[in-house]
């Protein structure tokens, strides 16, 4: 990348910055990691503070409808105290932990649709600039690519994802937003739900998985909706039959029970399995019995449908709306970010 931006608060000779991460997608809760390379103006500058912005394009629901939006979600102070001298370059690196809930972009190097960005402000002489903006990938925790197999492993197809504005009543949400994966029911499950979503909310100490099926109605009832949490460990992750217990949440999802089997040393069930849990507003969460794997998992069923083919019941293609997401986040929204974001 080239030194592109020019501090507009400070006009024409002021600082440029250029910030440029490491390569590779990061893991929620682990280190995103870079440099921010400096190069000085036509006089010298006290550099008061470098900060780091992480920002997520969400959507929101109101009484008008929907709309998309910017959200600051994160930042760091990565630097300053220093003065730059006219035209002296020099080099911030940087690592920084992203929270646990950091929405995942990609499965198995599949682009999922969700866009993350991190944004360079630059402070000097009291005024602010928010300049250099780049994108960002996220891969799952190995406890939500083994869950998310097991639903490919089970029939499950991958259809789309995004990020909600609001929360989720009842759980530890921490983010101001959450991330939905939204799947096509199984065979097993299509005469029951038109639709699963799947949010992950990430801790260290563990994750809450809440599942919410979009119901079809019976001849004498209208379809519903009808949610359910279960935990699970970041340990033992290959030692459990993932298989069996995502089967057993999807059962007790759909079959209202209170619970489905005995609580396994992985994942247990909690609260009521036909519980509706709020969500905080007017905002709404939009088997292989053996543990064997056979069949496409969700690895195969995510890159069939960022490439456009029609395998098994994926609903939905990924990638134009990818193309359009990072253009319009990445051209037109720099300046849009919300303080929501920072505090609710």
């Amino acid at each position: 990348m080239v030194f592109k931006r020019l501090l507009g608060s400070l006009g024409v000779g002021g600082p440029t910055v250029d910030t440029v991460l490491d390569p590779g997608a990061a893991l929620p809760g682990a280190s995103l990691s870079g440099q921010v390379h400096l190069r000085g103006g036509d006089a010298d500058f006290e550099i008061e503070h470098l900060t780091l912005e992480l920002l997520a394009r969400v959507e929101a629901e109101h009484e008008d409808g929907e709309s998309e939006g910017t959200v600051v979600f994160e930042r760091f102070t990565v630097g300053g105290g220093f003065r730059l001298a006219a035209g002296e370059e020099r080099t911030v690196p940087f690592g920084v932990a992203l929270p646990w809930e950091t929405p995942v972009t990609e499965l198995y190097g599949q682009p999922l649709g969700i866009v993350l960005g991190v944004r360079t402000e630059l402070a000097v002489a009291g005024a602010k600039d928010k300049g250099d903006l780049d994108q960002f990938a996220v891969r799952p925790l190995p406890v939500q690519e083994a869950i998310l197999e097991a639903f490919g492993q089970l029939g499950f197809g991958f259809r789309s994802a995004d990020l909600e504005y609001g929360r989720i009543g009842g759980t530890g949400q921490q983010l101001p937003f959450y991330q939905e994966l939204e799947l096509t029911p199984s065979p097993q499950y299509a005469h029951a739900v038109n639709e699963i979503e799947v949010t992950f909310l990430a801790t260290p100490g563990g994750m809450e998985v809440v599942l919410e099926a979009d119901k079809r109605g019976g001849f004498l009832s209208a379809g519903h909706d009808a949610l359910t949490r279960f935990t699970v460990s970041h340990d033992g992750v290959e030692h459990q039959d993932w298989n069996a217990l995502v089967d057993g949440w999807m059962r007790q999802l759909v079959e209202h029970r209170a619970s489905y089997g005995s609580p396994s040393a992985y994942g247990h069930a909690y609260g009521h399995g036909d519980g509706r849990h709020g969500h905080d507003g007017d905002h709404h969460h939009g088997g292989h019995q053996d543990g064997h794997r056979s069949g496409p998992g969700m690895g195969t069923v995510v890159a069939a449908g960022a490439a456009g083919l029609a395998v098994g019941v994926v609903g939905g293609m990924v990638a134009a709306e990818v193309v359009d997401e990072v253009g319009d986040f990445f051209e037109g929204d720099e300046d849009d970010a919300g303080e929501a974001g920072e505090e609710d």
